[in-house]
């Protein structure tokens, strides 16, 4: 059996100030960008006209453009999907869809007849057209908000119910930190918000939450077996304690993403990049966010002396130190 990482005694609360920092530095641009620019939507969200078509021997981008053009569908995006002989064209002018939705012409047909005008009948292949309406767009934007606003309710209740309320707050404040870096992410990358990384949001959350949850059911643990310890160097023991397990998995996990990005396709690999940040930004939350979060409500709001019993904690402006010199007392949860 492997064994790597064991008995490490890592100061990682140490550390806050500077993670803090970085999170800020990371978070707060991206929340700007994405409050000046927005998202770039897919047509899921915003309604058009999808179709990926194969050539038989690769086209000149800028013919199939003005081939495109020529039909009427002004504004098209024409990017090559995969292979040089693979396109997508993609329409999402509103005044053509809305034309769509009267009845006129669909604007697959109108395209279809300019490619076979063009290149002939038997040298490409429309291999899936897709066509949404902007209502039905709406209406996915609106329900996937719903999903995530859900799942994070969801995430809320659980932890109230398995954990004591301390640990609740701060495993929902890490969560909330990777849903904040995720959006930031999608918005520095620009990649396309779609159906597909959205489930990649959800999927991150439960990912991220599952790490956080591992460590806490260990200072827990560790709350009961040394109920003197200071709350600083109970948490700093158990990431530690943890640290192995966490290593292994999230390097498995890494790498199969990796595998997808790169060898999964366009479809999945939004999904993939997604997923890759999350494995980042969840193992980090976990260490760096959540655990220094629980400490600071221990020492904001502290139990009363004899109350279950007491574990030490330290105030914030000594969690660069390794031994506290104050004690106070803290909850042992539940």
């Amino acid at each position: 059996m492997i064994r790597i990482l064991h008995g490490t005694k890592i100061d990682f609360i140490r550390l806050w100030r500077i993670t803090t920092a970085i999170t800020l530095a990371f978070i707060v641009p991206g929340i700007i960008l994405i409050g000046i620019k927005g998202y770039n939507y897919s047509i899921e969200f915003t309604g058009g006209t999808a179709m990926q078509v194969r050539f038989k021997t690769a086209p000149d981008a800028g013919a199939l453009r003005a081939t495109v053009d020529a039909a009427g569908i002004r504004n098209a995006e024409i990017t090559q999907f995969g292979s040089a002989e693979k396109y997508l064209i993609r329409v999402q002018d509103e005044r053509q869809i809305a034309e769509q939705a009267r009845g006129a012409e669909t604007v697959a047909d109108r395209v279809e007849a300019a490619l076979k005008g063009k290149y002939g009948a038997g040298n490409y292949t429309v291999e899936s057209t897709y066509a949404v309406g902007p209502k039905v767009g709406g209406e996915l934007r609106q329900k996937a908000l719903y999903a995530i606003l859900l799942s994070f309710l969801v995430t809320l209740i659980y932890l109230a119910w398995r954990f004591e309320w301390r640990f609740g707050v701060a495993a929902v404040i890490a969560t909330a930190h990777d849903i904040l870096a995720t959006l930031a992410f999608i918005k520095y990358t620009n990649l396309e918000v779609s159906l597909i990384v959205v489930g990649g949001i959800l999927t991150m959350i439960g990912y991220s939450l599952n790490d956080t949850i591992i460590i806490f059911d260990r200072v827990r643990e560790n709350l009961h077996k040394t109920k003197r310890e200071p709350l600083y160097d109970t948490l700093n023991r158990s990431v530690n304690e943890t640290l192995p397990r966490s290593v292994l998995t999230h390097a498995t996990v890494f790498a199969t993403l990796v595998a997808l990005t790169l060898l999964g396709g366009e479809v999945l690999r939004p999904f993939a990049l997604v997923m890759v940040f999350g494995v980042v930004t969840g193992t980090f939350s976990s260490i760096y966010v959540a655990s220094p979060i629980l400490l600071f409500i221990e020492y904001r709001y502290p139990r009363a002396v004899g109350d279950t019993g007491g574990v030490g904690v330290k105030p914030m402006r000594q969690m660069d130190m390794h031994h506290a010199t104050d004690a106070k007392t803290s909850p042992v949860a539940r």
